[in-house]
């Protein structure tokens, strides 16, 4: 009924007291290892069985130490949402319905001929599959067990379903559609769609990939054909906990449900479900296939009327999606003398640090800052966000440099979450202690999500949006902060103030700017600055070391004095590399690691985060889009592109010509041309015939009345003169 950590209390004496604390995690089903689950063997056969031409044994495999028992029973749980939606009778259900199998050896697999389910059972028509140790009681709970995947019950449904599965989900498709007539509309609260693949993957706070659909598992795509690659709005909507879902085809273009039935689809309940969980809609996995995923059964999967199902789930395009930080960015002028190039606001929505530590701001703000210390990278008082870095001296070497080795972060009451340099790669922290990501890549935490699928990298998710990215290169870490336009204006520390306007990044704690930006003194007072207190440190100090030299020390260290300037001598033994392989645009970050932290492998790794981020840059680049446009009735169109510079073309069945526009193009977010209709010829004849006829009518009229009005004139003129004429006119 949740996820994340569950709080838990262990009796050691049959309940009496209650002495140990703890907690155990609650994984979605769908972010699960497969190696942690029971296989459904071909599951599209256990969820189409009963339709047409699909029908024969079934056959379910599972790891067989994930049930420490010699004999097995092989169990159906159903799930059910009861009560009215929207209030407080509505409820969520998990139940033992019946028994596959009993007592069968415990050897990894299953089959059987499914039977249509006894009278009342066919109604549960979601749920799972549990194998679990045959010598408990049918239907226990809290016992040790492997489940399937969650799962349309098409199987196990009654003989009405076999006999004619089209038209037992169509009446079930009508229900549905009833049903969602009479139901809160929640389509206006819920984000739109990124408009590119590439933006969609890149708003790590916003967008996660959904596994049913994942480019980097081979786009298997069963519920959004056309499609390569979708992603799902990590937090659901703030009153109907909604979700969205957004689908790309292989040009990265969105994918539209008015076009293709593998488009984009929005969720009346998220599939991740949220806090605080446990009752409808927001039971994560269930409520979505109750509301969302059955009724695509029943529409489109079992019969084909999915013009129900788009009607009340049609795909948001991204004409209001707007990037992380997005807006105009400015240049200023500054040189700096160790960066041996101008200082200039590149257009970058994500902040990132890297290397002996270089910044780049929201704004774009280019500069490096080499003290050791705890800093303050990112504060926002509005959001509650806080987003903290430690840094260490590069070791084995003469000059001073440092390097990123700890970000911790937190937003309003959250848990917090600390990255850190480990022995074997990145150690992840949840409120000072260690969590474990070998068994599953996403974890939830209180108000915070977290992926890491390698330990190389991980990403931190907050309900505002925020993301924080870090990645592990060279011994030294690569942080970049992604915050929507709701922060603008409300950013402070070391990445700056995100309002679109450089000349105010660099501004101390203390709200006075930078006096000389090209005075590293300057700039180094200024990062000491933001050097964290005592009491607002959120790091974790578990080691004698970190004791010494942070907890028990000032949290910027006044005696640590960095090199300033970058050492140019032909003498320098690692010179000429430095000439080799820092080249191109960032140049100057990575001359300044190779010889000022002396490693060719720290230079690559700074040149190589500079380029990375800005792919980002270019990959969050806001998009003009002029929305999707219609087919002509008794027509077709050619492109499902709607973005700046596309091309949609018409044609007309035959037997009808076209009107309008043949051809428009995106432009400036607006269509070229006129719409685009398909009329019979026969209209068309009658309709120059009717305009023909209608001009001469015109032409008539108005010549009678012209004639008409000459005549009236002559008249008055006629009678005029008559009275002149007339004995005593002149009187």
């Amino acid at each position: 009924m949740e996820t994340g950590w569950v709080p838990l209390q262990i009796s050691s004496d049959n309940g009496t007291t209650f002495s140990r604390d703890g907690a155990w995690l609650s994984v979605h089903t769908g972010k699960l290892d497969n190696k942690l689950k029971a296989i459904l063997v071909n599951s599209t056969k256990w969820q189409y069985y009963g339709t047409p031409t699909v029908g024969g044994r079934l056959e379910m495999m599972w790891n067989t130490s994930l049930v420490r028992a010699e004999r097995v029973n092989v169990e159906l749980w159903g799930y059910r949402e009861t009560g009215d939606p929207y209030s407080d009778t509505w409820r969520g259900e998990w139940t033992y319905l019946y028994s596959l199998a009993k007592d069968q050896p415990n050897n990894g697999s299953f089959s059987f001929l499914p039977k249509p389910a006894e009278k009342g059972l066919s109604a549960w028509e979601v749920g799972s599959v549990r194998v679990s140790g045959s010598r408990h009681p049918d239907g226990a709970w809290n016992v040790e067990a492997a489940w399937t995947e969650d799962h349309a019950l098409a199987w196990h449904l009654e003989d009405a379903f076999r006999h004619n599965s089209a038209a037992w989900a169509l009446d079930k498709c009508l229900a549905w559609d009833r049903l969602e007539g009479e139901l809160p509309r929640f389509l206006g609260e819920i984000v739109d769609c990124p408009c590119t693949l590439a933006q969609a993957r890149a708003d790590t706070g916003r967008f996660h990939t959904d596994y049913g659909c994942d480019i980097d598992k081979g786009s298997v795509c069963t519920y959004h054909p056309g499609s390569v690659h979708c992603v799902r709005a990590i937090q659901a909507s703030p009153t109907y906990a909604a979700g969205q879902q957004c689908c790309y085809d292989s040009t990265g273009a969105q994918v539209l449900t008015a076009d293709s039935i593998g488009g984009s689809t929005p969720d009346r309940a998220h599939d991740w479900g949220s806090p605080p969980f446990r009752s409808p809609p927001r039971v994560p996995g269930q409520s979505h296939w109750v509301y969302d995923v059955l009724s695509f059964y029943y529409c489109c999967l079992w019969s084909d009327h999915c013009r129900y199902y788009f009607k009340h789930r049609p795909s948001s395009d991204c004409r209001r999606y707007r990037p992380p930080g997005s807006g105009e960015r400015i240049r200023i002028p500054p040189l700096l003398p160790f960066q041996r190039a101008p200082l200039t606001a590149l257009p970058a929505p994500p902040a990132v640090v890297f290397g002996d530590p270089h910044f780049i701001t929201f704004d774009g703000v280019s500069y490096s800052f080499n003290g050791k210390g705890e800093y303050t990278l990112v504060s926002s008082a509005k959001k509650q966000l806080t987003v903290q870095g430690r840094t260490e001296p590069v070791e084995g070497i003469k000059n001073n440099a440092t390097k990123m080795t700890a970000v911790a972060m937190k937003e309003a009451s959250s848990d917090v979450v600390e990255v850190r340099l480990g022995p074997n790669g990145l150690e992840v922290l949840r409120d000072q202690k260690g969590l474990s990501f070998a068994e599953q890549s996403w974890m939830d935490l209180q108000g915070v999500s977290v992926f890491s699928p390698t330990s190389t990298n991980v990403t931190v998710m907050f309900p505002s949006g925020a993301g924080v990215e870090v990645r592990l290169r060279a011994g030294t870490l690569t942080t970049s902060v992604l915050l929507p336009d709701a922060f603008a204006g409300d950013t402070l520390g070391l990445l700056g103030k995100m309002n679109g306007a450089a000349a105010d990044d660099l501004v101390l704690s203390d709200g006075q700017p930078v006096r000389n930006h090209s005075d590293p003194e300057d700039l180094f007072s200024f990062g000491a600055s933001w050097a964290v207190s005592h009491d607002a440190a959120l790091f974790t100090y578990d080691s004698q070391k970190l004791l010494d030299e942070y907890y028990n020390a000032p949290r910027h260290d006044p005696d640590f004095i960095p090199e300033f300037w970058i050492p140019e001598s032909p003498d320098d033994p690692l010179a000429n590399e430095a000439s080799q392989i820092c080249s191109g645009e960032g140049s100057r970050f990575c001359r300044f690691d190779v010889l000022v932290g002396r490693s060719a492998s720290m230079g690559e790794a700074a040149k190589a985060s500079f380029h990375s981020h800005m792919s980002l840059v270019d990959d969050l680049r806001p998009v003009i889009s002029c929305g999707w446009l219609s087919p002509p009735t008794n027509g077709k169109k050619e492109g499902t592109t709607y973005l700046q510079g596309a091309r949609v073309r018409f044609s007309c069945d035959e037997g009808y010509a076209l009107r309008g526009s043949s051809e428009r193009v995106c432009h400036n977010g607006q269509w070229s041309g006129e719409e685009t209709t398909c009329v019979t010829p026969s209209n068309v004849a009658g309709i120059v015939a009717g305009s023909v006829i209608g001009a001469l009518a015109l032409t008539v009229i108005m010549t009678t009345i012209v004639l008409h009005s000459r005549r009236q004139k002559k008249r008055k003129q006629a009678d005029a003169r008559s009275e002149e004429d007339a004995p005593g006119a002149a009187f």
